[in-house]
Order: structure tokens, then sequence, then C-alpha cells
């Protein structure tokens, strides 16, 4: 279970900082800066916070409700940053989540003094920064900003699925499950799929040769 040594140990206050979305071929990632009060008794509700990978739909949702009240209480700040498709096909995923990351930490009330980052590479921010590899297993603040990208993705991509039903999106959160695949076959990629992702580029380039036969009047395999 992640817990607090980490952030003790740096100066305060300390972000967590953490992304979703970085693998599916639809949507945009999001990241999620983290500060927890620097207190030594926190909300019971907080002391189950744990990567997000590891937890189901509803007790991330919970938890993420949990943090909610906590930032009521003034007990826990956190600023989501998002970077769109067209910024992860031009910049590539990796350097789309460092955006979405500084995003986050700019939308913090107040710059924290020191970040910790989940993985094994820390974006350019105005503040001292470490990675922190696993960090969401190990870190309270990072749990915590996996939990919050991780649940506003979901609810950014099922609110996607409305206006494009068929993909699955509510369901798979536009990771390339078997469902989405066959979609992408039936349906075509829509403006959201990120076209840089190889799955996409097949997808788009059959969808063209598709057209151009229809066009011609040749015959489909």
């Amino acid at each position: 279970m992640p817990d607090r040594r980490l952030e003790f140990a740096r100066p305060p206050p300390v972000a967590g900082i953490d992304e979703a979305g970085r693998g599916p071929w639809a949507g945009p990632v999001i990241a999620a800066a983290a500060i927890i009060a620097p207190c030594t008794h926190l909300p019971a509700a907080l002391a189950r916070l744990d990567d997000s990978k590891k937890l189901a739909k509803r007790q991330r949702q919970a938890l993420y409700d949990a943090l909610c009240q906590a930032r009521a209480r003034g007990l826990v700040w956190f600023a989501i940053g998002r970077a769109e498709v067209q910024e992860i096909d031009r910049i590539n995923i990796l350097q789309a989540s460092h955006l979405a990351m500084r995003r986050a930490v700019a939308n913090l009330p107040f710059l924290p003094a020191y970040a910790l980052v989940d993985g094994n590479r820390c974006p350019p921010l105005p503040c001292p920064a470490e990675p922190v590899v696993k960090g969401d297993g190990r870190v309270l603040a990072i749990a915590a900003a996996s939990i919050l990208a991780k649940v506003t993705r979901d609810t950014i991509m099922a609110a996607l699925a409305r206006c494009h039903p068929g993909y699955g999106w509510e369901r798979n959160a536009g990771y390339g499950t078997a469902e989405h695949r066959r979609a992408l076959q039936s349906l075509g990629v829509s403006r959201h799929h990120r076209r840089s992702y190889a799955p996409i580029r097949r997808a788009a380039r059959l969808c063209q040769d598709i057209e151009k036969n229809d066009e011609f009047g040749l015959p489909q395999n």
C-alpha cells in the first residue's frame, strides 16, 4: 500500500502527479496533480488510496468522491490537466503526457515546493521534481493523482461515447478491445481517434481503400 514516507522526506507542500490514458486508441490523455495536507490524521477513506489499476470502478469512484470531500475541508488540493488527440498525434504520447502533467501543476491553486511523478521520467516543471517508478503503489499523493486522472478520463470517455456510439468507449475507455476493433471496421475512424497509433493508421487506410473501390466499382476483398 502507498504511504507518505517519500512525501514527508521532501520539502512541503509535495504534489503527487500521475496520468491516465497513454495506451488507449482514442480520447485525450489526462493528468492529475494532488497535494495532501502534511498532517498525520487524515480521513479513514484516504488511508485506502491505492494505485487506480488495482481498484474496481466502484472503489475508484468512492475514493474520488472522498478526495473531493477532503478538498472541501482543506485537506487535499488537486487539479487536472489534459492533452488532446491532435497534440498526441503531433508530439507523441510521452510528450503529450508530460504536457498534461505540466498543465495539471499549472492549474493547482498554488505552486508545490516539490513534485513526485509516477514513472521513470519527469516533465519540465516549475518546481523540483523526482520520478518514482511504480509510484502510484508507493506514494499516497501519487495514488490520489492516479485515481483522480482515471475517474476523470473515464467520465470524459463515457461522454464521448454518447456522441459517438458504437465504439464501446463507455466500457473500454478507448482501449483496443475486440469490441473497439470491430467498431473501427464497421464505423471507421472518428475525429477522437489517435491517428498516429498503428491500429488506427491501418483502419484509416482500410477505410480509404474501401472508399476508393466503391468510387471505381471494384470488388471488395
